[in-house]
């Protein structure tokens, strides 16, 4: 695994704060072109391991290269996380020729509050602050698909993660980052899964997010299971959830991220 700095010298850094990173994690027997930069999951408080490390190493094993972004999370608000999020994918897609990529086959993934922020990543078009640092913020940052786990959506799904995203702005600006109303036809194809039985986030929030993305005709693929908790990542010890990622690898390959 190899880290990088996203910046020479951090927009809106405060020190004592967490320096945002990126890690790369190789496939040694690559597959394909395709290239996928995780948003792990916690609350916009912290940043779980088997939602990021985890998920790089199952897609390493399958043949594609993963990214994992150690953004920044409480006390820092937003725009911060997302400016870090647009700037992996930035990173990717300008360093697409460096890594064998294809520039435009560069998927965002997230978990819960990871996945709230894959969703603003490809579908918050406004500018915000801290970019235009360098030439690399030249690059285009909207993602090309969308992987979800659990995600969280609007205010209702989990205000925890808006509360700790935008402090004392959450009444102010929830409803600009509710990625439901976010949603429009230039919105990427998307896989998206979840439990019936998730007590921190809300499924029928997600039910609300796939019928927008329907009524917006973007390529979607839903996975819904009838048991399962919150935070599961690759559900390993529950064989039904498990699938999943049987089904995220299928996808891909559909998708021509990854190569028969």
């Amino acid at each position: 695994m190899e880290i990088i700095n996203l910046w020479d010298n951090v927009p809106g850094y405060e020190e004592g704060h967490h320096f945002p990173t990126l890690e790369y994690y190789k496939a040694e027997n690559k597959r394909g072109r395709g290239a996928v930069v995780i948003f792990p999951g916690g609350g916009y408080s912290g940043r779980a391991a088997h939602e990021g490390e985890g998920y790089a190493r199952f897609l390493n094993s399958h043949g594609i290269d993963a990214f994992v972004v150690q953004y920044r999370v409480a006390p820092t608000r937003f725009p911060y996380p997302l400016l870090d999020a647009r700037r992996a994918v930035r990173y990717v897609r300008g360093n697409a020729e460096k890594y064998g990529i294809d520039a435009e086959k560069i998927a965002v993934m997230g978990s819960s509050a990871g996945a709230h922020l894959a969703e603003i990543t490809a579908s918050y078009r406004k500018a915000i602050d801290g970019e235009g640092a360098d030439a690399l913020d030249d690059v285009s940052p909207f993602p090309n698909a969308q992987i979800l786990c659990y995600p969280v959506t609007d205010f209702d799904s989990h205000n925890g993660s808006y509360k700790n995203l935008l402090g004392d702005r959450c009444e102010e600006m929830m409803e600009e980052l509710n990625p439901i109303r976010l949603v429009t036809p230039d919105t990427p194809k998307t896989f998206i899964w979840h439990t019936e039985t998730d007590k921190v986030v809300k499924p029928e929030c997600t039910l609300k997010y796939v019928a927008r993305l329907h009524e917006n005709n973007v390529r979607t693929e839903l996975h819904l299971y009838p048991d399962g908790w919150h935070g599961m990542g690759l559900a390993e010890q529950n064989p039904i959830v498990s699938r999943w990622s049987n089904d995220l690898i299928f996808w891909l390959k559909m998708m021509k991220y990854i190569e028969e």
